[in-house]
C-alpha cells in the first residue's frame, strides 16, 4: 500500500502510553494520522488512550505491548502495524529509561538498560522498519536530549546513550536518504522526571531561570515539533532543540 492510495499517515510511537509520548500521539491523531501506541509496562494508560482515539474516530489506533530491549520483538511489533494498516509512514523513537548512575554505584545492568532503551532499540527498530518506511518515503524522528551535548552530573550513562542517539540520527539520515528522512528533537524542560528526587523545587526554579524564555516547556511543544518534522519534506539529519533557549546558557 502507498500514500497514493491513502489519505492518512501511519505513525508508530514507542513509549506512547503516557507522558510526552502520549502527547505526541494525541497531537498526531488530531492531524488525522493512524497511531500505533507502543508500551512496555503502561498497559492501562496505553489501552485507555487507544480507546479514546478509536472513540473519536473508528479504527485509528492500536496499542501494542513490547519489550524493545529484546531485538527479536521488533519484527513482531512492526508486523502488527503492517497487518493493521498495510503501511508505515513514520517511526518515532520516544521510549527511554532515565535515572542517575553515579560512577561509584553504576552497574552493567544500568548500562544495558539505559543504552538499550535510548540507543540500541532505536537503531534496530529503525532497521526493522526501514523497508516499510522506504515504500512510503517516510521518516524517523528520534527523541534525543539537550544533555546529549551537555553532560549532567551523575547521569553519565544516560548522557552517553543520548549522545549516541544524536550521532545515529545523523548517520541514518545520510545512509537512508533519499528514501527516508531522519531527524531528532532535543527537549529541554518539557516534563519533569517522575522517577527521581534529583529535581527538587529549588533546582527546578534555577533551571527555568537559565532558559531564555524564563519558563518551562510542555509536552505539546514537543508534539508540535514532531508534526512539523513529519511534514518538513526537505529537512533531514537535523536535531532541533526545543528547550526555551536553555542550551544557550551553557
Amino acid at each position: 500500500m502507498s500514500n497514493s492510495k491513502t489519505n492518512f499517515k501511519v505513525v508508530l510511537i514507542t513509549g506512547a502510553g503516557k507522558r510526552v509520548g502520549a502527547s505526541i500521539a494525541e497531537h498526531c491523531h488530531k492531524q488525522g494520522m493512524r497511531i500505533a501506541i507502543h508500551y512496555r509496562t503502561s498497559a492501562t494508560e496505553a489501552e485507555a488512550l487507544c480507546q479514546k482515539f478509536n472513540h473519536e474516530k473508528n479504527d485509528t489506533a492500536i496499542a501494542i505491548q513490547s519489550d524493545l530491549l529484546t531485538i527479536k520483538n521488533h519484527e513482531i511489533l512492526v508486523d502488527k502495524v503492517i497487518k493493521k494498516w498495510g503501511q508505515l509512514d513514520v517511526l518515532i523513537n520516544n521510549a527511554s529509561s532515565f535515572y542517575p548512575t553515579p560512577i561509584e554505584h553504576m552497574t552493567e545492568k544500568n548500562w544495558e538498560d539505559l543504552v538499550g532503551s535510548n540507543l540500541k532499540a532505536p537503531l534496530f527498530l529503525s532497521q526493522t522498519a526501514m523497508p516499510y518506511l522506504k515504500k512510503q518515503s517516510g521518516s524517523i524522528i528520534n527523541m534525543v536530549d539537550i544533555q546529549a551535548q551537555r553532560p549532567m552530573k551523575k547521569y553519565s550513562i544516560y548522557c552517553i546513550a543520548k549522545a549516541g542517539l544524536g550521532m545515529l540520527t545523523k548517520s541514518l539520515a545520510k545512509e537512508l536518504g533519499p528514501a527516508i528522512r531522519v531527524n531528532g528533537i532535543a527537549p529541554g524542560i518539557a516534563l519533569w522526571p517522575d522517577n527521581t528526587a534529583d529535581f527538587n523545587p529549588t533546582l527546578r526554579e534555577k533551571i527555568i531561570a537559565r532558559t531564555a524564555l524564563k519558563r518551562a516547556g510542555t509536552p505539546k511543544d514537543i508534539a508540535d515539533t514532531v508534526v512539523f518534522l513529519i511534514n518538513a519534506n526537505y529537512i533531514t539529519g537535523q536535531i532541533i532543540a526545543v528547550d526555551g533557549g536553555l542550551s544557550l546558557d551553557y
